[in-house]
């Protein structure tokens, strides 16, 4: 639990982030985009292939540059040759070989083994499971987010004389939050119970978090639990939920704090939240 002032801090700083995102004329830094707003050619949004096409990316989005990554993927669904990996049926019946080859022809994989293996881990478990569609799997939860998120982290299958995870990486803790969240804003998914979602916590998120400063006992830099926390309880009281931080804040630290060189902001004029800015006061 924050103290009643932090609590009253962050939700001030988020409200004024989360109008500012909003509003068109404005944006964070003139921007309102995120990397996955962005459709591939002759894909509609919320159809099947946008469904899959957002599962599959975000499942490897892990210590990646997101704007090079979903350029990537768009890059890898308009090649003829390669938009079969957007297709679990086709993922499932490829030779391990080609699939890790094709992920790399337009750089959509960095780690080539470990990519090609995430992908079609999560691509065959939705195609043995769900027919290869992840909205049969968030149908059977009843559209609950805490129950997709439950389905996401603990499901497993037979392999061998073990059972393993069916979604690896897509369940991780910043990656299940993440996919959830593009489900309701990019794929337009109604679904119950976002409030009880936390917020994905990645390098952008910390690093805003860190920059608006709170209480002592979070001095340093927060852990996970502690980020997790200040958004909950900044959303309670409001309209907003956690999540709708998240693509603020994440524009912020990109386009704002990312560009801070010890204790001095050369943003801070344009920042909209720079009063609550630990370095902006600071000459440069």
């Amino acid at each position: 639990m924050l103290p009643k002032h932090d609590v009253l801090r962050a939700r001030q700083a988020g409200i004024i982030l989360y109008k500012v995102f909003n509003n068109p004329r404005l944006g964070i830094f003139g921007k309102t985009l995120m990397p996955e707003d962005i459709l591939a050619k002759g894909m509609m949004r919320g159809s099947y292939e946008h469904r899959v096409f957002i599962t599959l990316t975000v499942s490897i989005d892990y210590q990646r540059d997101a704007d090079i990554l979903w350029e990537a993927s768009r890059k890898t669904f308009d090649d003829p040759s390669t938009v079969y990996l957007f297709s679990p049926q086709s993922v499932y019946q490829v030779p391990l070989q080609k699939l890790r080859e094709d992920m790399q022809k337009h750089k959509l994989s960095k780690k080539p083994n470990k990519d090609s293996w995430i992908w079609r881990t999560n691509a065959v478990s939705f195609l043995k499971k769900w027919d290869g569609d992840p909205l049969n799997l968030i149908k059977a939860t009843n559209f609950d987010a805490v129950q997709l998120l439950g389905r996401i982290r603990n499901d497993r299958h037979e392999q061998g004389n073990r059972l393993v995870h069916d979604f690896p990486y897509l369940r991780g803790n910043k990656i299940a939050v993440l996919w959830i969240r593009m489900l309701r804003d990019n794929v337009k998914l109604e679904l119950r119970n976002m409030a009880q979602v936390p917020i994905p916590v990645d390098t952008h998120i910390a690093r805003a978090t860190q920059m608006l400063g709170f209480s002592e006992h979070l001095q340093g830099k927060p852990s996970f639990e502690q980020i997790q926390a200040i958004w909950r309880e900044a959303a309670e009281g409001t309209k907003l939920i956690a999540l709708d931080f998240d693509e603020p804040l994440w524009h912020l630290s990109k386009y704002g704090c990312s560009k801070c060189t010890g204790n001095c902001c050369p943003k801070k004029d344009q920042c909209p939240v720079s009063g609550f800015c630990i370095i902006a006061k600071a000459k440069c």
